[in-house]
């Protein structure tokens, strides 16, 4: 995968950990992008969006980081679960 994010990376003249690149990675891989709806009377956060989507696998992007959701739990390095996301993608 890291090969494959670097060569997309060059092909695109941009760094592989952009959004428009490993956006485009997954994309190739088959993934869908969705955007959430969020409105600020009705925000969702990674919690409650892993709580709303208990099969599945997701890639979250709240704008500066991504976060894995699998089977309504999500996966990340620190507790972002009050993040807001902004779209997904989803295979």
């Amino acid at each position: 995968m890291y090969d494959r994010l670097t060569d997309t990376g060059r092909e695109m003249y941009d760094m592989p950990s952009s959004n428009a690149v490993w956006g485009a990675y997954l994309y190739d891989e088959g993934f869908n992008k969705y955007i959430v709806k969020n409105s600020p009377e009705h925000m969702i956060t990674v919690r409650e969006f892993a709580g709303r989507n208990p099969v599945g696998r997701y890639l979250l992007a709240t704008g500066s980081h991504v976060v894995a959701v699998k089977d309504g739990d999500y996966y990340d390095t620190w507790d972002s679960g009050d993040e807001v996301p902004i779209y997904y993608w989803r295979r």
